[in-house]
């Protein structure tokens, strides 16, 4: 179940600042997917909001096995 088949009040939203945190990554990486689309995000006035479950999905759809 992706994070629009959620209703809002199930829907749990991190600040740029917690998925740079959570991912280990500069904040500015984390504007740059959610610029780009790459990481879904909503616009609360001047800041985004992202849903946790994407940034999951993100990491799981980003994962690489090495050999």
């Amino acid at each position: 179940m992706g994070p629009s088949e959620h209703s809002l009040s199930e829907v749990s939203f991190l600040t740029v600042a917690e998925v740079a945190a959570l991912m280990r990554v500069s904040k500015m990486t984390v504007y740059r997917l959610v610029h780009s689309g790459e990481l879904p995000a909503i616009r609360v006035g001047r800041s985004f909001r992202v849903p946790e479950e994407s940034v999951y999905a993100y990491l799981r759809d980003a994962y690489v096995q090495t050999a």
